[in-house]
């Protein structure tokens, strides 16, 4: 999971697909923490992507660092500990502007059940679970 985290922190931005109804739906997302032995996502529940995630769970990820990219398969359970959001919001104080710990907006998903693979156009494809 810290290798997961760390590729996709550097990245910066990843992509996160979700399902609307039969339609896929794919945006750029920032945010990644490892809180409590978990990676972790956040969002405003008041956002599309928060309604597709509470309707269907499994999401995936996609980031590129230039060289390699990675993609994640994982179900998405909304962790709703106080303490999950104020971790994720002092790891991202610049989202501190728009969200506060306990707002009732605040949403940190937990990855669960995940499958996570390393690749690039001149290695073998590398998998881990979790």
């Amino acid at each position: 999971m810290q290798e997961i985290y760390e590729f996709l922190k550097k990245c910066g931005t990843y992509y996160l697909a979700t399902m609307d109804g039969d339609q896929p739906r794919v945006r750029p997302f920032g945010t990644i923490d490892l809180f409590d032995g978990r990676l972790a996502i956040q969002t405003g529940r008041r956002k599309d992507v928060a309604r597709q995630i509470f309707a269907n769970p499994k999401i995936e990820i996609c980031a590129f660092d230039g060289e390699h990219w990675l993609r994640v398969a994982a179900s998405a359970a909304e962790d709703p500990r106080i303490e999950a959001q104020e971790h994720m919001l002092a790891a991202y104080p610049s989202l501190q502007t728009m969200y506060k710990a306990g707002d009732g907006n605040t949403l940190v998903f937990a990855l669960e059940h995940g499958e996570a693979t390393f690749s690039s156009f001149t290695d073998a494809p590398r998998t881990v679970t979790f």
